[in-house]
């Protein structure tokens, strides 16, 4: 049944992506009460849904997020062999609305949130004796649950945008032709989808063949940095502390085993992108756009993303576990077992020992939120609350003592407090995307600084949101540009 059903569905997402000009109305292709027919139907939908998150090629979590979002921030830059003319764009902040990247982030974006709409409007409707009560619930959940992602990303990147809570049923001008919500009516439906998915299972109540979906804690956590976000720091704290004393989660012992392919789906991540390489070309391409390029046997193209020479590296304790795992200084090939160093350190987070030759095969899983940084949303809510308390001081070291790298003991004031968050933070999640994030987040004083010390001197205060897509706005007359972009 699968094989069948998965590609009309792909195709009704593709032909339903937000403002998609038709003025044809293909009725019978989209045709959905010939799908969703029972539960295993359902199954296969959801599970298509999330592949949207990294499928093969420059999808979101597989490589779209690095060279359209994190080139834009203090610790990456486009390397030699990034010749695309837009993702350089993006890296020195010269980047405008005509931008083929953020195209498609908006496009696959919205091509997601249909078909989770798609999922919740006909899971709903399968009758009660082609599935178990208990699955259709869960399904409808985790659907909600990627939305809610998906709309996230969406809101921090381009500020307003539409919002679509149905699926597309007939290609309309007044399906199509939406025009924006607000951030705070965005905000409002991520909260509401969030909320009713903390009503999942508890991810250990998944079993293997269904390790990786969404669950309870993924959407406590998810909310935790929504409300972290808003500044609603309150509300942070409290759903933090909450995944924290209820989920189940831990640290790993070692900080590698976040990154090792036999501890996938382990006791500290809560959601993650899922690849397995040379099995359908489901791989993650991280790691090919970060290997070394000139080192024999090895099929990377490092020169793609680089790290800011002077930066991240260098902010490292030497003895901070996180080093090497992060970066790499060299490679011995696996052909001629020869040690290869490299002229600058590279990143290594997604390079997978088992794969000789084309890296963009790793199996390594990308994480979209884990343990670890729930400890530290707990540490910046709190402070931000109550000052560096000892709670808060507790749960940035339970991440610092794991890295092995210097406790926080002394006296610190609320603002060095803060900065030393995101100080960890950065170095905690690099190459997971959330940097750009982070830097925003902080406002247009702070953004812009952290830009202009690492080099790129284009960087201001319009960079805290990506323009609307030209093509989106020719397309579609109800939409308008962003103020900031006016003019840009």
């Amino acid at each position: 049944m699968r094989k069948r059903y998965l590609p009309i569905v792909l195709l009704i997402s593709l032909l339903a992506t937000a403002c998609s000009k038709l003025d044809e109305q293909p009725r019978a292709i989209l045709v959905n009460e010939q799908f969703y027919l029972d539960e295993a139907q359902a199954v296969a939908a959801v599970t298509g849904t999330y592949r949207k998150l990294y499928e093969t090629g420059q999808s979101l979590y597989n490589s779209l997020f690095q060279i359209g979002v994190e080139m834009a921030t203090d610790d990456y830059e486009a390397g030699p062999r990034a010749r695309n003319a837009h993702v350089r764009a993006i890296s020195n902040l010269t980047h405008d609305a005509s931008n083929d990247r953020m195209e498609q982030l908006w496009k696959q974006s919205y091509d997601a949130i249909n078909a989770s709409n798609l999922n919740i409007v006909a899971i709903e409707k399968i009758p009660a004796d082609k599935i178990d009560a208990t699955i259709q619930k869960r399904l409808i959940l985790e659907a909600r649950f990627l939305r809610a992602l998906h709309y996230f990303n969406l809101v921090r990147w381009f500020g307003d945008v539409p919002l679509q809570l149905q699926p597309i049923a007939n290609l309309s001008k007044a399906e199509l032709q939406v025009a924006k919500s607000t951030e705070e009516q965005v905000y409002l439906q991520i909260i509401a989808d969030l909320q009713a998915a903390e009503a999942l299972p508890n991810y250990k109540a998944y079993g293997d063949t269904d390790r990786g979906r969404a669950s309870s804690g993924a959407a406590k956590s998810l909310l935790a940095k929504v409300y972290l976000t808003q500044k609603d720091y309150a509300k942070a704290k409290a759903k933090a502390a909450e995944v924290i004393e209820q989920e189940g989660y831990e640290l790993f012992e070692e900080f590698a085993d976040v990154f090792n392919v036999e501890t996938k789906n382990g006791k500290e991540h809560i959601f993650s992108a899922q690849f397995k390489g040379n099995v359908g070309y489901q791989g993650n391409s991280l790691a090919g756009r970060s290997a070394p390029a000139d080192i024999p046997g090895i099929n990377g193209d490092y020169a793609d993303a680089l790290h800011v020479q002077g930066g991240l590296y260098e902010a490292y304790e030497k003895t901070d576990a996180r080093l090497a795992v992060t970066f790499t200084l060299g490679k011995v090939s696996p052909v001629d077992g020869k040690y290869y160093a490299l002229p600058t350190p590279q990143f290594n987070k997604y390079y997978d020992d088992a794969v000789v030759g084309n890296q963009s095969q790793s199996s390594k899983n990308l994480p979209i939120i884990r343990y670890a940084e729930v400890l530290l949303i707990f540490a910046e809510a709190e402070n931000e609350l109550n000052g560096p308390t000892a709670a808060a001081k507790d749960a940035l070291n339970a991440v610092r003592q794991r890295a092995k790298t210097t406790l926080l003991t002394t006296s610190v004031s609320k603002d060095a407090f803060r900065e030393s968050v995101f100080e960890e933070r950065r170095k905690e999640l690099v190459y997971e995307y959330q940097r750009w994030f982070d830097l925003v987040r902080r406002g247009a004083d702070y953004y812009v600084a952290k830009l202009k010390a690492a080099g790129k001197i284009n960087a201001s205060a319009r960079h805290l949101h990506f323009p609307t897509p030209q093509r989106e706005l020719n397309l579609n007359p109800n939409l308008k540009q962003h103020p900031d972009w006016i003019n840009h």
